[in-house]
């Protein structure tokens, strides 16, 4: 197995269970948390090693270290693994999976990215999903029943609660402060938006070939996605929240063995959910665009990219991650998109006028 993002959360979670059965990685990719990436070499033997960047590779305990993405794209042409577990973050991981794809190999895929900008060029039948709410929906879809819409929920947020008159002032260390899950400080903050939930639902579109999505918020994060049928019922996908359960199947397809503690339905007592509402989430009122015109996932993404590394460099304020991304959607509102190229044309294009 590949393991790109082996030091992020998702990576971090798919070594465990890589333990915990022995699976064998043959490539182990890492960004500059070098030293979290000499621990997990402690316990693996990878045939290669790659980092972001050249000046790190001398810090890395291992023999056989390259840096950058050409070293990404060559390792999954030359390497002898069928799976590719591809928890890369941002744009940036669009390649790795076009490549993996090409070579005819399975992608575990934690990168939103990947479908969210160019869904219409990949072949899904490659692809499982490690989102606990794609996960959940595919664990819970029956094919012997017409479904009629799909729903996936929502944390809500470091700010789910927040005063929304005071949202203009929050710190970063108070949206990096998610309520229910540890990750990375960019998909917090698309939390923090809900940009991450509209990166989802456009994921589901393509996995499920549907538009007819919807998402709530659910504050415990126990039911991850809920199938709604034609007859007027609803299935819905609960449990506990840890990734390494989607991880787990992504990889090894099926799991005999329990991975997560039961739900504990006394203890739990109560569900509380609530609607995503655009005057605490304005990124919202586009949801329903981006579901319908395949080619706005590129603007959507490229804006947020930018607008939200402005924000954690203290550039910005936080509501401006929302408004220099809905800017962007109405300059570019009706992008054309023939071909594989023109996505990495306009990424660009989007970019700098955000940038600007």
């Amino acid at each position: 197995m590949i393991v790109l993002g082996s030091t992020g959360s998702i990576g971090v979670n798919t070594l465990e269970i890589a333990k915990r059965f022995n699976l064998d990685i043959e490539v182990m990719v890492a960004g500059n948390n070098i030293e979290l990436l000499n621990e997990q070499l402690k316990h693996f033997a990878p045939k290669l090693v790659i980092v972001a960047l050249e000046e790190n590779i001398s810090k890395v305990n291992h023999h056989n270290v390259k840096a950058g993405q050409l070293a990404i794209l060559e390792a999954i042409e030359e390497s002898n693994s069928n799976l590719v577990v591809n928890a890369l973050v941002g744009f940036f991981g669009l390649q790795p999976t076009l490549r993996a794809i090409h070579c005819g190999k399975r992608v575990a895929l934690a990168n939103k990215e990947s479908l969210v900008v160019a869904g219409q060029f990949i072949d899904t039948s490659y692809i499982t999903p490690i989102d606990s709410e794609h996960f959940g929906l595919w664990y819970i879809f029956d094919t012997t029943k017409i479904m009629e819409s799909l729903t996936i929920t929502a944390s809500g947020g470091s700010f789910r609660d927040y005063p929304i008159e005071k949202l203009s002032s929050v710190s970063i260390k108070e949206a990096l402060n998610h309520p229910n899950w540890s990750m990375g400080n960019k998909i917090t903050i698309d939390s923090a938006t809900m940009t991450n939930k509209l990166f989802e639902l456009i994921e589901a579109r393509w996995l499920f070939d549907t538009t007819s999505c919807d998402a709530i918020i659910e504050t415990k994060s126990i039911i991850h996605a809920m199938i709604n049928y034609k007859d007027g019922s609803t299935t819905a996908h609960l449990a506990n929240a840890n990734m390494q359960l989607p991880i787990s199947y992504a990889i090894m397809g099926e799991v005999k063995e329990q991975i997560l503690k039961p739900i504990d339905f006394l203890e739990l007592q109560n569900l509380e959910f609530k609607k995503i509402e655009t005057q605490r989430y304005p990124i919202w009122e586009i949801k329903n665009e981006v579901l319908h015109n395949k080619d706005l996932g590129v603007v959507l993404n490229a804006a947020n990219e930018v607008a939200v590394s402005k924000f954690l460099q203290g550039e910005i304020a936080f509501l401006d991650i929302a408004k220099k991304t809905l800017g962007a959607m109405n300059k570019f509102h009706s992008p054309k998109i023939d071909y594989i190229d023109d996505i990495f044309e306009l990424d660009k294009e989007v970019r700098s006028y955000v940038n600007g």
